[in-house]
């Protein structure tokens, strides 16, 4: 987590990064990153209703995704800015969306997620269908960069930590 915070602070327009942790979890993680915010919820939408700012522009990421590139961020927070959607979202070629590598206008996600509660959905996916949002080509971005293939890579087990660290290595 302490590497996704470090590398979204190198992205020219995040100033700030809060970390949404298990209320009982926030002593440990409250040593390694800057800003925790502990709540307590039954799932991640609802810790990220309760953890949203009700304004601003805001940057979703989860902690498992140690490899986020900030030319990537910086790149998706323009077109974000440039745009008139509520968000903006890297799709795969398939269809599927990224909603935690996004731009969101917080209201807008506050009040998708609540939506979503309302309507008992319990994953994270479902604020797409509630915002008004423009796609962003994960293929085509790859192909301008082939590093930002690496921002998409999820930490599940050690083998992805070893990946993870070797990559880094490599000054990706």
């Amino acid at each position: 987590i302490k590497i996704v915070e470090k590398r979204l602070l190198n992205a020219k327009r995040i100033h700030e990064v809060f970390t949404i942790i298990r209320k009982d979890e926030l002593r440990k993680f409250s040593l390694h990153v800057s800003s925790p915010i502990g709540v307590n919820a039954r799932n991640k939408l609802e810790a990220l209703q309760k953890a949203l700012p009700f304004s601003g522009d805001i940057f979703l990421v989860e902690g498992n995704m140690p490899l986020v590139m900030p030319f990537l961020i910086n790149y998706l927070s323009t077109l974000f800015y440039e745009s008139y959607a509520d968000a903006l979202i890297p799709t795969w070629a398939d269809g599927s969306l990224e909603v935690t590598h996004a731009f969101y206008n917080a209201r807008a996600l506050r009040k998708a997620v609540e939506t979503c509660l309302s309507e008992n959905e319990r994953k994270i996916s479902c604020v797409a269908k509630y915002l008004d949002y423009e796609k962003v080509s994960i293929e085509e971005l790859i192909k301008r960069n082939s590093k930002v293939s690496l921002s998409f890579l999820k930490v599940k087990t050690a083998f992805d930590i070893k990946f993870a660290e070797e990559n880094l290595k490599k000054g990706l």
